[in-house]
């Protein structure tokens, strides 16, 4: 995620304090959507300026620019180098889709992703948190907190493998074997390292791509 982040902490009218309608006795009431389900259903429709995308953080809807263009390079390094090692059906991406995670009451557009593209039909404006076999999210300043913290733990509820690129370190990291209490491994290696992903993949990724050219080397291109 990029670095400004702007939180919408009006909460939507919930069937709980809206007005009640008069239905006709015949009519079968439907069911009161949740607070997660408002939260939700109004992050599905916000408008957005393009460029920008929301998602649902610590109860509140967040919204904030996608990633930075020298990003790029990372980002697609990773899926061309996950592609070919995804489990079956499943697909790499860096589109923008909305997951959520109904148990935990969050929805994360991840930088990147691999799910079942099976969980991509229908008309609605979110995907299964339980379609994701990998996510990665590219760490800014300003977005550290949620990534390590945030994120950390509900994908280590929820998804296999999580991939943290820190940006201001120059470290990757893969957290693996999620439970109820989290990811139970992990491993860090700085920008230019080969870093083992595990199962459903198990292939070293080279980051060699991640590291940046000094400055004086390009001058003297």
């Amino acid at each position: 995620m990029e670095d400004t982040v702007t939180a919408i902490l009006e909460r939507p009218m919930t069937t709980e304090n809206a007005p009640a309608a008069e239905e006709p006795r015949t009519e079968r009431r439907k069911e009161p959507r949740t607070e997660f389900e408002e939260l939700l259903h109004t992050t599905e429709e916000l408008d957005t300026p393009d460029g920008y995308k929301a998602e649902l953080i610590r109860g509140k809807i967040v919204v904030s620019p996608w990633s930075r263009p020298f990003y790029k390079r990372h980002m697609r390094s990773l899926r061309l180098q996950l592609a070919p090692h995804v489990p079956d059906g499943h697909d790499a991406d860096t589109s923008p889709f909305l997951f959520s995670f109904p148990t935990s009451e969050r929805a994360y557009g991840p930088d990147l992703h691999v799910a079942d593209l099976k969980a991509f039909v229908g008309d609605a404006r979110h995907v299964d948190g339980s379609a994701l076999s990998l996510v990665a999210e590219l760490t800014s300043v300003s977005t550290r907190d949620v990534d390590w913290k945030e994120k950390l733990e509900v994908y280590g509820r929820h998804v296999p493998v999580y991939l943290v690129l820190d940006m201001p370190t120059e470290e990757i990291t893969v957290f693996w074997d999620p439970s109820d209490h989290g990811y139970l491994a992990r491993m860090t290696v700085p920008f230019g390292k080969p870093l083992p992903i595990p199962a459903p993949f198990d292939f070293d990724l080279d980051t060699a791509d991640f590291v940046d050219e000094p400055e004086e080397e390009k001058t003297a291109e």
